[in-house]
Order: structure tokens, then C-alpha cells, then sequence
């Protein structure tokens, strides 16, 4: 394949490059004009447009979102554009102005994008990165790609986020919206704070606990980017894995593989004032279930919390899925 990603210094991103270089597939990363890597998922560094990268294989091309610069060339012959781009929803504590920061990193990427596609004369899918935020916190509700929206400021992003691609969609491009749940790492993403407080038995629930997680491996995810790309689906697919797990379980889970345990929950008034209004997303329930992934016979490296807590806390590479 020829893929092209945007975001691709993020956690995801970089994982997906490695893991598409290692499977003989050519990557074109978009890498921002005078940008320096940052935190921020959309943080690439800058590169002579059609350099070779640091890795065989990856190709750097130039863009600015900002300033709209995205020559079609850079897309022409893709099978597909990965779109991971949008500063981290937990960098920072979400002020007016951070929102806004928020909402423009993924707008503005997306659009641009979605644009440039539109223009191709032959269409390359495009697999838009997206968040199960999009149903809101829905206590037991079970959430399939049919549910309808949430009305906070995470389930309003993505609507604004997921709409950015209809462009491309409106030129005959199939597009998908990878609706992410909380991604497990070994290091960075959802983890990077609580394993290491994991690993001194000193951490626990976060809130009450029995807040429905959906969550998915980095391998997993990995493999569902994959998927979708080869698989003729589109617009929402929720990419967690088969069965929601409370976040309690999953603290267990993680604590039984550190051998430590997790007996100390983290009140929520205490996110709060360490968090702000992003504790609110990490208290949230969502028990949303993968419809699309199972339908069309994805499968699962780690399908339990217990799976992946092995694999989060023995080793720090990405495994290959089976």
C-alpha cells in the first residue's frame, strides 16, 4: 500500500508509520512547514518536500493547514490518507481558548484534506481519526455506529471534526471516521500518567469506577486502520474492543499484571481540581460496542482487559497482531 498520514508524531501516528514501513508499505508523512515536533498530535517536523525520512521508505511532503498549502500531488496515487491530526484533549486544562485550539487543529487539517482529495481525479479513502466522545456520556446505554450524538463540548468537537470531511465524501471518496476509544500503551496516551503510580500501588479507580470504559490496544488500533482501509466500509466505525469494560476492571487488571494493587480510588472532585473539565471525560460512561469491526471479522490481538494489561505493562513495543 501507499499510505498517506498527517499526525503522524503522535502516538498513534508514529506507531502507524513504524508499523507500515515494517510491513514493505510506502508512507508519505505530512510534515508542517517550519513546525518543530511537539506534544500535539499534529506536531510534524518540517522537511524538504520529497526527502527521505530518518526511516527507508517514508516520504516527507510539505503542507500548512493555515495557510491552506496542500498541493494534490502530495495525495496523487494514494490508496489511502490517514488523518491523525488534532492537539492531545489532555495536554492542556480545556480554557475558552484551548477549546478553540481543539476544535481548529481538527477542523482546519480535516478540511484541508477532505478539499485536496476532492480534487484528485482518482479518490484515495480516507480513514479520519474520530473519538467515541461523539455519543457523550450515556451511563449503560450500549452505544453501536447507529446511536445518535452526546450534546457536550467533546461530542460537539467530533460532530465539527467528522463533518470537516464532507468534501471528500461529496467527490465520491469513501471516507471513515475512526471512532477512537481509550487507546492502551505501554507508554504515552491514557496510561502515561496512571502506570507509574500503578506501579508503586499506589493508584486505583478514577471516580467511582464503575463508569463504562470502551477502550483498544495500540496494536489493535493499529490493525483497525488497516482494516478499514482494505475493507469497503464508511463513515463511523467504532474502534474499541469487543466488549466495554468498567474503568474499575480495567485498573485491576492492569494492577493483578503489575502484581501491585489498586485499592486507592482517585476521587473525581480531586480530577477536577487537578484536570479541570477533562475529568469529566475520563469519569464518563460509554459502553459502546465495535458493530462494524465484528461484522466484517476484525480480529482482536487483545480482546480482554486481562490481554491487554499483559501486554501494556510486558513489553515496551508494539506486538504484531495475530
Amino acid at each position: 500500500m501507499d499510505v498517506v498520514v498527517a499526525g503522524s508524531h503522535g502516538l498513534i501516528g508514529s506507531a502507524l508509520v513504524a508499523d507500515l514501513v515494517a510491513r514493505g508499505d510506502s508512507v508519505r508523512r505530512l510534515v508542517r512547514r517550519g513546525a518543530e515536533p511537539s506534544a500535539d498530535n499534529s506536531g510534524d517536523g518540517g522537511a524538504r518536500s520529497g526527502d527521505e525520512g530518518p526511516t527507508p521508505g517514508v516520504r516527507h511532503v510539505l503542507w500548512d493547514p493555515r495557510t491552506g498549502e496542500l498541493d494534490p500531488a502530495a495525495l496523487e496515487g494514494a490508496d489511502a490518507v490517514v488523518n491523525l491530526a488534532g492537539a492531545g484533549v489532555g495536554d492542556h486544562r480545556w480554557t475558552p481558548a484551548y477549546k478553540q485550539t481543539l476544535l481548529g487543529s481538527r477542523t482546519t487539517t480535516t478540511s484541508l484534506i477532505a478539499r485536496t482529495i476532492a480534487r484528485l481525479d482518482t479518490r484515495p479513502v480516507l480513514v479520519n481519526a474520530s473519538a467515541i466522545g461523539a455519543y457523550g456520556s450515556r451511563g449503560d446505554e450500549v452505544l453501536t455506529e447507529a446511536s445518535g450524538r452526546g450534546d457536550d463540548f467533546l461530542a460537539r468537537l467530533v460532530e465539527a471534526w467528522e463533518n470537516a470531511t464532507a468534501p471528500a465524501a461529496e467527490a465520491g471518496a469513501r471516507v471513515v471516521w475512526l471512532r477512537n476509544g481509550v487507546v492502551l500503551a505501554p507508554s504515552g496516551g491514557a496510561l502515561g500518567k496512571l502506570l507509574p503510580i500503578l506501579r508503586v500501588g499506589l493508584g486505583g479507580p478514577l471516580g467511582s469506577g464503575r463508569q463504562w470504559w470502551s477502550w483498544i490496544t495500540l496494536t489493535d488500533e493499529l490493525a483497525a486502520i488497516r482494516h478499514v482501509i482494505g475493507t469497503d466500509v464508511r463513515g463511523p466505525v467504532n474502534a474499541v474492543a469487543p466488549e466495554p469494560t468498567t474503568n474499575r476492571a480495567v485498573t485491576r487488571a492492569l494492577a493483578q499484571a503489575l502484581h501491585r494493587p489498586a485499592v486507592l480510588p482517585v476521587p473525581r472532585f480531586a480530577l477536577r481540581i487537578a484536570l479541570g473539565q477533562f475529568a469529566d471525560d475520563l469519569v464518563a460512561s460509554q459502553r459502546v460496542v465495535p458493530g462494524v469491526l465484528a461484522r466484517t471479522n476484525f480480529a482482536w490481538t487483545h480482546a480482554t482487559p486481562q490481554d491487554a494489561a499483559r501486554w501494556v505493562v510486558g513489553t515496551n513495543e508494539v506486538s504484531a497482531p495475530r
